[in-house]
Protein backbone atom coordinates (compact mmCIF):
# COMPACT_ATOMS: atom_id res chain seq x y z
CA UNK A 1 0.00 0.00 0.00
CA UNK A 2 2.92 2.20 -0.11
CA UNK A 3 2.47 2.95 -4.06
CA UNK A 4 0.70 7.03 -3.37
CA UNK A 5 4.21 7.51 -1.16
CA UNK A 6 6.15 7.29 -4.21
CA UNK A 7 7.68 10.53 -5.48
CA UNK A 8 7.59 9.82 -8.82
CA UNK A 9 4.06 10.23 -9.19
CA UNK A 10 1.31 10.64 -6.19
CA UNK A 11 3.74 13.30 -4.80
CA UNK A 12 3.32 15.93 -7.82
CA UNK A 13 0.02 14.97 -8.55
CA UNK A 14 -1.04 15.74 -5.22
CA UNK A 15 0.39 19.30 -5.81
CA UNK A 16 -1.37 19.75 -8.67
CA UNK A 17 -5.02 18.55 -6.88
CA UNK A 18 -3.81 21.37 -4.04
CA UNK A 19 -3.42 24.11 -6.90
CA UNK A 20 -6.96 23.44 -8.20
CA UNK A 21 -8.15 23.32 -5.00
CA UNK A 22 -6.98 26.92 -4.69
CA UNK A 23 -8.12 28.12 -8.09
CA UNK A 24 -11.93 26.29 -7.66
CA UNK A 25 -12.75 -21.21 -16.78
CA UNK A 26 -16.19 -20.89 -14.45
CA UNK A 27 -15.43 -20.19 -10.69
CA UNK A 28 -18.08 -20.40 -8.69
CA UNK A 29 -20.15 -17.78 -7.06
CA UNK A 30 -22.31 -18.19 -3.90
CA UNK A 31 -25.37 -16.75 -2.52
CA UNK A 32 -27.62 -14.54 -5.13
CA UNK A 33 -29.86 -12.40 -3.50
CA UNK A 34 -31.01 -9.12 -5.35
CA UNK A 35 -31.96 -9.19 -8.67
CA UNK A 36 -29.04 -9.26 -10.90
CA UNK A 37 -28.29 -5.67 -12.39
CA UNK A 38 -29.26 -4.82 -15.80
CA UNK A 39 -26.08 -5.08 -18.06
CA UNK A 40 -26.99 -3.01 -21.33
CA UNK A 41 -27.43 -0.24 -19.02
CA UNK A 42 -25.42 2.66 -20.71
CA UNK A 43 -24.57 5.73 -19.10
CA UNK A 44 -22.25 8.20 -19.23
CA UNK A 45 -18.88 8.08 -18.18
CA UNK A 46 -15.98 10.25 -17.92
CA UNK A 47 -13.71 7.64 -19.33
CA UNK A 48 -12.74 6.21 -22.85
CA UNK A 49 -11.26 2.87 -23.30
CA UNK A 50 -9.69 2.46 -26.84
CA UNK A 51 -7.97 -1.14 -27.51
CA UNK A 52 -6.34 -2.85 -30.58
CA UNK A 53 -7.26 -6.53 -30.37
CA UNK A 54 -8.36 -7.86 -33.08
CA UNK A 55 -6.60 -8.79 -36.79
CA UNK A 56 -8.70 -5.89 -38.46
CA UNK A 57 -7.09 -3.71 -35.80
CA UNK A 58 -3.33 -4.70 -36.13
CA UNK A 59 -3.81 -4.68 -39.89
CA UNK A 60 -4.92 -1.23 -39.51
CA UNK A 61 -1.54 0.46 -37.90
CA UNK A 62 1.41 1.21 -39.73
CA UNK A 63 3.97 -1.24 -39.56
CA UNK A 64 7.49 -1.08 -39.46
CA UNK A 65 8.83 -4.89 -39.37
CA UNK A 66 6.05 -6.29 -37.98
CA UNK A 67 2.74 -8.40 -39.17
CA UNK A 68 -0.51 -8.93 -38.04
CA UNK A 69 -0.84 -12.64 -37.13
CA UNK A 70 -4.27 -14.55 -37.20
CA UNK A 71 -6.05 -17.03 -35.21
CA UNK A 72 -7.89 -17.59 -32.25
CA UNK A 73 -6.09 -14.61 -30.19
CA UNK A 74 -4.85 -12.23 -33.02
CA UNK A 75 -1.24 -10.08 -32.42
CA UNK A 76 1.52 -8.16 -33.41
CA UNK A 77 4.98 -9.77 -34.42
CA UNK A 78 8.62 -9.17 -35.34
CA UNK A 79 8.50 -10.08 -39.47
CA UNK A 80 11.69 -9.15 -40.61
CA UNK A 81 13.14 -6.34 -38.47
CA UNK A 82 13.28 -2.62 -39.06
CA UNK A 83 17.02 -2.55 -38.29
CA UNK A 84 19.23 -2.40 -34.92
CA UNK A 85 19.82 -0.65 -31.60
CA UNK A 86 21.64 -0.36 -28.82
CA UNK A 87 20.32 -0.21 -25.28
CA UNK A 88 22.09 0.20 -22.07
CA UNK A 89 19.49 -1.36 -19.19
CA UNK A 90 19.77 1.32 -16.46
CA UNK A 91 19.05 -0.59 -13.55
CA UNK A 92 22.24 -3.35 -14.63
CA UNK A 93 24.62 -1.37 -16.81
CA UNK A 94 24.68 -3.78 -19.37
CA UNK A 95 24.77 -2.27 -23.09
CA UNK A 96 23.51 -4.97 -25.65
CA UNK A 97 22.12 -4.85 -29.17
CA UNK A 98 19.31 -5.42 -30.30
CA UNK A 99 16.84 -5.89 -33.71
CA UNK A 100 13.55 -3.98 -33.43
CA UNK A 101 10.29 -3.41 -35.59
CA UNK A 102 7.47 -1.06 -34.82
CA UNK A 103 3.73 -0.86 -35.20
CA UNK A 104 1.97 2.26 -34.44
CA UNK A 105 -1.53 2.92 -34.22
CA UNK A 106 -3.85 5.22 -36.01
CA UNK A 107 -5.02 8.03 -33.95
CA UNK A 108 -7.57 7.75 -31.70
CA UNK A 109 -9.89 10.62 -31.10
CA UNK A 110 -10.93 10.19 -27.19
CA UNK A 111 -14.53 10.18 -26.99
CA UNK A 112 -13.60 11.80 -23.80
CA UNK A 113 -10.95 14.54 -23.76
CA UNK A 114 -8.67 13.43 -20.96
CA UNK A 115 -6.85 14.86 -18.32
CA UNK A 116 -5.12 11.68 -17.91
CA UNK A 117 -4.03 8.55 -20.45
CA UNK A 118 -2.44 5.13 -18.99
CA UNK A 119 -1.66 2.73 -21.39
CA UNK A 120 -2.00 -0.98 -21.00
CA UNK A 121 -0.82 -4.06 -22.96
CA UNK A 122 -0.57 -7.81 -22.96
CA UNK A 123 1.79 -9.87 -24.76
CA UNK A 124 4.08 -12.64 -24.71
CA UNK A 125 7.62 -12.24 -24.56
CA UNK A 126 9.87 -15.74 -25.02
CA UNK A 127 13.58 -15.48 -23.36
CA UNK A 128 15.76 -13.02 -25.74
CA UNK A 129 12.68 -10.61 -26.41
CA UNK A 130 11.49 -7.75 -24.64
CA UNK A 131 9.28 -4.77 -25.75
CA UNK A 132 7.92 -0.73 -25.34
CA UNK A 133 5.22 1.13 -25.52
CA UNK A 134 4.89 4.73 -26.30
CA UNK A 135 1.92 7.08 -26.28
CA UNK A 136 1.67 10.13 -28.29
CA UNK A 137 -1.21 12.74 -27.74
CA UNK A 138 -3.04 15.39 -29.27
CA UNK A 139 -3.88 18.61 -27.04
CA UNK A 140 -6.83 20.05 -27.44
CA UNK A 141 -5.11 23.45 -29.02
CA UNK A 142 -3.95 20.97 -32.15
CA UNK A 143 -0.30 20.67 -30.99
CA UNK A 144 0.79 17.24 -29.89
CA UNK A 145 3.02 15.54 -26.82
CA UNK A 146 5.94 14.54 -27.61
CA UNK A 147 6.52 10.40 -27.57
CA UNK A 148 6.39 9.40 -24.37
CA UNK A 149 7.79 6.19 -23.60
CA UNK A 150 5.44 4.40 -20.90
CA UNK A 151 7.24 1.44 -20.20
CA UNK A 152 9.77 -1.11 -21.34
CA UNK A 153 8.69 -4.44 -20.61
CA UNK A 154 9.46 -8.12 -20.53
CA UNK A 155 7.60 -10.77 -18.90
CA UNK A 156 10.71 -12.13 -17.18
CA UNK A 157 14.18 -10.31 -15.88
CA UNK A 158 17.02 -12.15 -17.53
CA UNK A 159 17.52 -10.29 -20.71
CA UNK A 160 16.18 -6.52 -19.94
CA UNK A 161 14.57 -5.06 -16.22
CA UNK A 162 11.22 -4.01 -16.80
CA UNK A 163 10.83 -0.13 -15.63
CA UNK A 164 8.81 3.04 -16.36
CA UNK A 165 10.72 5.93 -17.32
CA UNK A 166 10.92 9.10 -14.87
CA UNK A 167 11.68 12.76 -16.31
CA UNK A 168 9.10 13.31 -18.89
CA UNK A 169 6.90 16.09 -19.66
CA UNK A 170 7.09 18.85 -22.25
CA UNK A 171 6.09 21.53 -19.70
CA UNK A 172 2.67 20.84 -20.02
CA UNK A 173 2.08 17.40 -19.17
CA UNK A 174 4.39 14.81 -17.53
CA UNK A 175 4.51 11.08 -17.30
CA UNK A 176 4.41 9.70 -13.48
CA UNK A 177 5.55 6.57 -13.37
CA UNK A 178 2.38 4.70 -15.74
CA UNK A 179 0.01 7.99 -16.06
CA UNK A 180 0.24 10.79 -18.70
CA UNK A 181 -1.39 13.42 -16.97
CA UNK A 182 -1.87 17.14 -17.90
CA UNK A 183 0.11 19.27 -15.20
CA UNK A 184 -2.58 22.09 -14.84
CA UNK A 185 -6.11 20.66 -15.42
CA UNK A 186 -7.65 24.15 -14.24
CA UNK A 187 -6.08 25.84 -17.51
CA UNK A 188 -8.82 23.70 -19.35
CA UNK A 189 -5.95 21.76 -21.58
CA UNK A 190 -6.93 18.49 -22.53
CA UNK A 191 -5.98 15.31 -24.44
CA UNK A 192 -8.37 14.85 -27.50
CA UNK A 193 -6.35 12.64 -28.77
CA UNK A 194 -3.99 9.65 -29.12
CA UNK A 195 -1.77 7.27 -30.66
CA UNK A 196 0.85 4.36 -29.28
CA UNK A 197 3.81 2.74 -30.85
CA UNK A 198 4.78 -0.39 -30.03
CA UNK A 199 8.65 -1.38 -30.25
CA UNK A 200 9.63 -5.32 -30.78
CA UNK A 201 13.04 -6.45 -29.48
CA UNK A 202 14.47 -9.81 -30.28
CA UNK A 203 18.31 -10.92 -29.91
CA UNK A 204 20.21 -10.18 -33.66
CA UNK A 205 20.11 -13.60 -35.30
CA UNK A 206 17.04 -15.66 -33.51
CA UNK A 207 13.79 -16.21 -34.86
CA UNK A 208 11.85 -15.23 -31.42
CA UNK A 209 9.65 -12.47 -31.37
CA UNK A 210 7.33 -11.07 -28.81
CA UNK A 211 3.66 -11.44 -29.63
CA UNK A 212 1.17 -8.42 -28.62
CA UNK A 213 -2.32 -9.33 -28.27
CA UNK A 214 -3.88 -6.04 -26.92
CA UNK A 215 -2.91 -2.60 -26.70
CA UNK A 216 -5.01 0.08 -25.07
CA UNK A 217 -5.45 3.18 -23.26
CA UNK A 218 -7.83 4.91 -20.96
CA UNK A 219 -7.97 8.05 -20.95
CA UNK A 220 -10.22 10.44 -18.18
CA UNK A 221 -11.92 13.50 -17.02
CA UNK A 222 -12.53 12.96 -13.85
CA UNK A 223 -14.37 15.46 -12.20
CA UNK A 224 -12.05 17.15 -8.85
CA UNK A 225 -14.52 16.31 -5.71
CA UNK A 226 -14.07 15.17 -2.18
CA UNK A 227 -16.90 13.19 -2.06
CA UNK A 228 -19.02 11.10 -4.72
CA UNK A 229 -22.73 11.00 -5.12
CA UNK A 230 -24.09 7.76 -3.69
CA UNK A 231 -25.47 4.87 -5.69
CA UNK A 232 -28.61 2.58 -4.57
CA UNK A 233 -27.31 -1.45 -4.06
CA UNK A 234 -28.84 -3.37 -6.74
CA UNK A 235 -26.97 -6.59 -5.99
CA UNK A 236 -26.01 -9.14 -3.44
CA UNK A 237 -23.55 -12.05 -4.20
CA UNK A 238 -20.59 -12.89 -3.17
CA UNK A 239 -17.52 -14.47 -5.72
CA UNK A 240 -15.47 -17.22 -4.24
CA UNK A 241 -12.00 -15.92 -4.75
CA UNK A 242 -8.85 -17.49 -3.21
CA UNK A 243 -7.11 -15.13 -0.29
CA UNK A 244 -3.99 -13.97 0.29
CA UNK A 245 -2.51 -12.05 3.07
CA UNK A 246 0.57 -9.36 2.06
CA UNK A 247 1.23 -9.31 5.55
CA UNK A 248 2.67 -12.84 5.97
CA UNK A 249 5.45 -11.82 3.23
CA UNK A 250 6.92 -9.28 5.25
CA UNK A 251 10.63 -8.71 5.31
CA UNK A 252 11.00 -11.61 2.38
CA UNK A 253 13.25 -9.79 -0.74
CA UNK A 254 14.28 -6.69 0.02
CA UNK A 255 14.95 -6.46 -3.61
CA UNK A 256 11.25 -6.57 -4.87
CA UNK A 257 10.30 -4.11 -1.65
CA UNK A 258 10.46 -6.48 1.03
CA UNK A 259 6.70 -7.91 1.36
CA UNK A 260 4.55 -6.80 3.49
CA UNK A 261 2.89 -3.64 2.55
CA UNK A 262 4.63 -3.09 -0.41
CA UNK A 263 2.65 -6.08 -1.94
CA UNK A 264 -0.98 -4.93 -2.02
CA UNK A 265 -0.86 -4.90 -5.71
CA UNK A 266 0.66 -8.66 -7.02
CA UNK A 267 -1.00 -10.13 -3.79
CA UNK A 268 -4.54 -8.58 -5.19
CA UNK A 269 -3.70 -9.50 -8.97
CA UNK A 270 -2.96 -13.38 -7.57
CA UNK A 271 -6.18 -13.61 -6.24
CA UNK A 272 -7.79 -12.49 -9.36
CA UNK A 273 -5.58 -14.96 -11.83
CA UNK A 274 -5.80 -17.61 -9.38
CA UNK A 275 -9.61 -17.06 -9.18
CA UNK A 276 -9.33 -17.50 -13.28
CA UNK A 277 -7.66 -20.63 -12.81
CA UNK A 278 -4.12 -19.42 -13.87
CA UNK A 279 -1.52 -21.45 -11.47
CA UNK A 280 2.40 -21.16 -11.58
CA UNK A 281 4.24 -24.45 -11.83
CA UNK A 282 6.75 -25.90 -8.99
CA UNK A 283 9.45 -25.07 -12.03
CA UNK A 284 8.31 -21.67 -11.63
CA UNK A 285 8.12 -21.54 -8.18
CA UNK A 286 11.78 -23.18 -7.70
CA UNK A 287 13.39 -20.05 -6.69
CA UNK A 288 11.53 -19.03 -4.02
CA UNK A 289 12.78 -19.95 -0.29
CA UNK A 290 11.00 -23.43 0.36
CA UNK A 291 10.06 -22.09 3.51
CA UNK A 292 8.06 -19.33 2.67
CA UNK A 293 3.83 -19.73 2.41
CA UNK A 294 2.00 -18.54 -0.80
CA UNK A 295 5.29 -18.76 -2.84
CA UNK A 296 3.58 -17.16 -5.65
CA UNK A 297 2.48 -14.35 -4.46
CA UNK A 298 6.34 -14.19 -3.85
CA UNK A 299 6.99 -14.66 -7.71
CA UNK A 300 3.87 -12.24 -8.67
CA UNK A 301 6.11 -9.54 -6.48
CA UNK A 302 9.08 -10.57 -8.60
CA UNK A 303 7.22 -10.34 -11.78
CA UNK A 304 5.36 -7.38 -11.48
CA UNK A 305 8.22 -5.20 -9.93
CA UNK A 306 9.30 -1.90 -11.72
CA UNK A 307 12.79 -0.97 -11.61
CA UNK A 308 12.74 2.39 -11.86
CA UNK A 309 9.70 3.28 -9.41
CA UNK A 310 11.35 0.30 -7.20
CA UNK A 311 8.02 -0.82 -6.24
CA UNK A 312 5.20 -3.64 -7.65
CA UNK A 313 2.70 -1.14 -7.73
CA UNK A 314 2.74 -0.43 -11.57
CA UNK A 315 -0.69 -0.77 -12.81
CA UNK A 316 0.21 -2.09 -16.21
CA UNK A 317 2.84 -3.68 -15.22
CA UNK A 318 0.90 -5.82 -12.84
CA UNK A 319 -2.05 -6.17 -16.12
CA UNK A 320 0.76 -7.55 -18.33
CA UNK A 321 1.55 -10.15 -15.35
CA UNK A 322 -1.96 -11.33 -15.35
CA UNK A 323 -2.23 -11.63 -19.36
CA UNK A 324 1.01 -13.87 -19.17
CA UNK A 325 -1.45 -16.57 -17.78
CA UNK A 326 -3.20 -18.76 -20.06
CA UNK A 327 -5.96 -17.25 -21.77
CA UNK A 328 -6.03 -14.22 -19.45
CA UNK A 329 -6.45 -10.61 -20.32
CA UNK A 330 -5.37 -7.61 -18.19
CA UNK A 331 -6.69 -4.21 -18.43
CA UNK A 332 -6.49 -0.82 -16.28
CA UNK A 333 -9.79 1.29 -16.14
CA UNK A 334 -11.71 3.73 -14.01
CA UNK A 335 -15.05 3.13 -13.03
CA UNK A 336 -17.71 5.31 -12.09
CA UNK A 337 -19.62 3.84 -9.57
CA UNK A 338 -20.49 0.84 -7.06
CA UNK A 339 -23.32 -0.24 -9.54
CA UNK A 340 -20.38 -0.60 -12.00
CA UNK A 341 -18.68 -3.22 -9.52
CA UNK A 342 -22.31 -4.38 -9.01
CA UNK A 343 -22.63 -5.61 -12.90
CA UNK A 344 -19.43 -7.11 -13.13
CA UNK A 345 -19.68 -9.22 -9.73
CA UNK A 346 -22.90 -10.36 -11.52
CA UNK A 347 -21.71 -11.40 -14.14
CA UNK A 348 -18.94 -13.31 -12.00
CA UNK A 349 -15.46 -10.91 -12.64
CA UNK A 350 -14.22 -9.63 -10.00
CA UNK A 351 -12.07 -6.52 -9.84
CA UNK A 352 -8.84 -4.95 -8.05
CA UNK A 353 -9.45 -1.16 -6.77
CA UNK A 354 -7.11 1.21 -5.56
CA UNK A 355 -7.91 3.44 -3.09
CA UNK A 356 -6.58 5.75 -0.14
CA UNK A 357 -7.90 7.09 3.16
CA UNK A 358 -7.61 7.61 7.27
CA UNK A 359 -8.06 4.81 9.08
CA UNK A 360 -11.37 6.32 10.32
CA UNK A 361 -12.66 6.87 6.91
CA UNK A 362 -13.45 3.10 6.30
CA UNK A 363 -14.39 1.33 9.42
CA UNK A 364 -13.26 -1.94 10.00
CA UNK A 365 -9.73 -1.80 7.90
CA UNK A 366 -7.85 -0.66 10.77
CA UNK A 367 -5.42 1.04 9.44
CA UNK A 368 -4.94 4.38 6.94
CA UNK A 369 -2.94 4.31 3.60
CA UNK A 370 -1.65 6.59 0.75
CA UNK A 371 -3.01 4.28 -1.53
CA UNK A 372 -3.45 0.38 -1.41
CA UNK A 373 -5.09 -2.12 -4.15
CA UNK A 374 -7.70 -4.95 -2.79
CA UNK A 375 -10.09 -6.91 -4.65
CA UNK A 376 -14.00 -6.16 -4.63
CA UNK A 377 -15.63 -9.98 -4.84
CA UNK A 378 -19.42 -9.06 -3.85
CA UNK A 379 -21.63 -7.30 -1.76
CA UNK A 380 -23.86 -7.99 1.34
CA UNK A 381 -27.46 -7.91 1.00
CA UNK A 382 -27.49 -4.43 2.30
CA UNK A 383 -25.07 -3.65 -0.57
CA UNK A 384 -22.26 -3.28 1.24
CA UNK A 385 -18.72 -4.39 -0.24
CA UNK A 386 -16.93 -7.53 0.25
CA UNK A 387 -13.82 -7.53 -0.19
CA UNK A 388 -10.51 -9.15 -0.70
CA UNK A 389 -8.34 -7.24 1.69
CA UNK A 390 -4.40 -8.30 1.41
CA UNK A 391 -3.87 -5.75 4.57
CA UNK A 392 -4.54 -8.25 7.02
CA UNK A 393 -2.61 -10.18 9.19
CA UNK A 394 -3.11 -13.77 7.51
CA UNK A 395 -5.12 -15.32 5.01
CA UNK A 396 -8.34 -15.91 6.95
CA UNK A 397 -8.62 -12.42 8.04
CA UNK A 398 -8.43 -11.45 4.25
CA UNK A 399 -12.19 -11.16 3.67
CA UNK A 400 -13.56 -8.04 5.00
CA UNK A 401 -17.15 -6.29 4.60
CA UNK A 402 -16.91 -2.67 4.70
CA UNK A 403 -19.91 -0.12 4.46
CA UNK A 404 -21.18 0.67 1.03
CA UNK A 405 -21.30 4.32 1.43
CA UNK A 406 -17.99 4.46 3.19
CA UNK A 407 -15.87 2.59 0.14
CA UNK A 408 -17.57 4.30 -2.51
CA UNK A 409 -16.68 7.48 -1.41
CA UNK A 410 -12.38 6.51 -0.52
CA UNK A 411 -12.36 4.50 -4.01
CA UNK A 412 -14.16 7.39 -6.22
CA UNK A 413 -12.85 10.63 -5.12
CA UNK A 414 -9.82 12.93 -6.79
CA UNK A 415 -9.37 14.90 -3.23
CA UNK A 416 -8.83 13.95 -0.04
CA UNK A 417 -7.55 15.48 3.26
CA UNK A 418 -4.37 13.33 4.52
CA UNK A 419 -3.72 13.15 8.27
CA UNK A 420 -1.43 16.67 8.55
CA UNK A 421 -5.02 17.59 7.02
CA UNK A 422 -3.25 18.60 3.46
CA UNK A 423 -5.64 18.53 0.29
CA UNK A 424 -3.55 15.46 -1.80
CA UNK A 425 -5.29 13.16 -4.73
CA UNK A 426 -7.39 10.35 -5.09
CA UNK A 427 -7.26 7.83 -7.58
CA UNK A 428 -10.95 8.59 -8.78
CA UNK A 429 -12.06 4.53 -9.47
CA UNK A 430 -9.11 3.02 -11.11
CA UNK A 431 -9.24 -0.27 -11.17
CA UNK A 432 -7.91 -3.31 -12.86
CA UNK A 433 -9.50 -5.85 -14.57
CA UNK A 434 -8.65 -9.49 -15.35
CA UNK A 435 -10.70 -11.59 -17.23
CA UNK A 436 -10.54 -14.71 -20.21
CA UNK A 437 -9.45 -14.14 -23.55
CA UNK A 438 -12.93 -16.13 -24.57
CA UNK A 439 -15.70 -14.73 -23.17
CA UNK A 440 -19.22 -15.53 -22.62
CA UNK A 441 -21.98 -13.33 -24.12
CA UNK A 442 -23.02 -12.15 -20.24
CA UNK A 443 -19.09 -11.34 -19.45
CA UNK A 444 -18.81 -9.23 -22.87
CA UNK A 445 -21.90 -7.27 -22.24
CA UNK A 446 -20.90 -6.46 -18.50
CA UNK A 447 -17.35 -5.27 -19.68
CA UNK A 448 -18.96 -3.23 -22.57
CA UNK A 449 -21.61 -1.92 -20.24
CA UNK A 450 -18.62 -0.05 -17.92
CA UNK A 451 -16.65 1.05 -21.35
CA UNK A 452 -14.39 -2.01 -21.67
CA UNK A 453 -13.46 -3.92 -25.19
Amino acid sequence: MSRAEQPSRRTVLAAAVAAAVAQSAAPAAAVSGRPAVDHTRAAARPVDNRAWISYGDWRGGTAQGTRAVAGARPGIVIDAPAGTTEYRDPHTGTTSTWEYATWTSPVHRLAVPSTELIASWNAHTPGGTWLQVELQGTYSDGTSTPWYLMGRWAAGDQDVRRTSVDDQGDGRSTVWTDTLAVDDPAAGLRISACRLRLTLHRRPGTKRTPTVWRLGAMGSDVPDRFTVPASTPGLAEELIVPRYSQEIHKGRYPEYDNGGEAWCSPTSSQMIIEYWGGRLTPEQLAWVDPTYTDPQVCHAARYTYDYQYAGCGNWPFNAAYAATFKDLQGVVTRLGSLTDLETLIAAGIPAITSQSFLKEELTGAGYGTAGHLMTVIGFTAEGDVIANDPASPDNEAVRRVYRRREFENVWLRTKRYNASGKVVSGTGGVCYLYFPARLTARRRRALAAVGVR
